[in-house]
């Protein structure tokens, strides 16, 4: 092997073990969300910008996102806030806004979807529990083809019943670890990585 092929063999191996270890922090954040008390709360409430939060006990489904990725050291708050306000056509129009709104437009999993894929992190469509790894951030419309009811949540390295890697979510009881990636039609799966992260911070 030529030092330039081993180079960037070496380039890429180190750059993939990054990943992992990223996605295993965030499957393991996403955990950690399950031991605290959440009431489902999809409340406008005003917030602090930057790092701005709701009560720890009040969420939803997108809050379990925000908060694993906080304890990483990443804001979604501030990074989605700061592409609507460059790119605020390229955001779902559903809620008639006329401007960014930092308090609520991170917790909506439309925005989030849109934010990452502009970024580069969706991943084409796959029915193959092998294609989903720790970390990565699946959302689903509950509804299906009855109406629109955005969700999302977090992928771990914990493997259900059923075979498939159990995600955790929060359907309305709270931050749940739960064999459900398949239960609903997926409308979106990303991976963020530490390359993603030093890419867009």
């Amino acid at each position: 092997m030529s030092a330039i092929l081993a180079a960037g063999f070496c380039s890429f191996a180190a750059a993939s073990a990054q990943g992992e270890e990223f996605g295993a922090r965030f499957s393991a954040a996403a955990i950690d969300r399950t031991s605290h008390r959440v009431v489902y709360d999809p409340a406008y409430v005003r917030l602090s910008y930057p790092m701005g939060d709701v009560a720890p006990d009040r969420g939803v489904c997108a809050d379990v996102v925000v908060r694993a990725l906080r304890a990483l050291g990443v804001d979604l708050q501030q990074l989605v806030h700061e592409d609507m306000r460059a790119n605020f056509s390229a955001y779902p129009a559903h809620w008639g806004l006329t401007r960014p709104d930092s308090n609520i437009d991170h917790r909506r999993v439309p925005n989030l979807e849109t934010f990452l894929t502009r970024k580069g992190a969706r991943l084409a469509p796959s029915e193959a529990p092998a294609d989903y790894l720790p970390g990565d951030i699946v959302a689903w419309n509950l509804r299906g083809d009855d109406g629109w009811l955005p969700h999302i949540g977090v992928v771990t390295d914990r493997i259900g019943p059923s075979g498939r890697p159990m995600v955790v979510h929060n359907i309305g009881a709270g931050p749940k670890l739960e064999d459900v990636l398949f239960d609903w039609p997926m409308t979106g799966h990303y991976r963020v990585t530490s390359e993603f992260i030093e890419a867009h911070t």
